[in-house]
């Protein structure tokens, strides 16, 4: 067991790899006292205490994914700033761009149903024929 846990785990980082990666996993996680603010650009006292800690897993070798776990085990999924794409939060990944799809149909189907409309107001077919060049 402790030989696969070994094997799982990464290389220890120092020096300025480790202040990068600490400043790249702390960006992916949100701060639990800030809104919408990643632990990385948070000043709360728990933001800098998270980011000690990931320091620290980083120090012992721990990968980004082990992190994020962790953390996620310790907080609950909305302490990651990226939902995973997975039960409900995959409604989250599509319905904006299912919102979009179905309102660029609508506004083309209501665009052509209103070029197909008879000109029946004399004025409207004046400013449309001054609208598209005819005298």
């Amino acid at each position: 067991m402790i030989a696969v846990l070994l094997l799982l785990m990464a290389t220890p980082l120092t020096g300025a790899a480790l202040d990068q990666k600490t400043y790249e996993i702390a960006s992916l996680l949100r701060c639990p006292v800030c809104q919408g603010m990643s632990v990385a650009d948070s000043p709360a006292e728990m933001a800098v205490n998270m980011k000690k800690q990931v320091r620290a897993l980083l120090e012992r070798g721990y990968t980004q994914e082990q992190i994020l776990d962790y953390f996620e085990r310790s907080y609950g999924q909305f302490v990651l700033l990226k939902p995973k794409f997975q039960g409900v939060n995959t409604l989250v990944w599509i319905l904006p761009v299912l919102a979009v799809a179905i309102g660029f149909v609508i506004i083309v189907r209501t665009m052509k149903r209103l070029e197909q409309r008879p000109n029946d107001n004399k004025y409207l077919a004046q400013v449309r024929d001054l609208v598209r060049g005819k005298p």
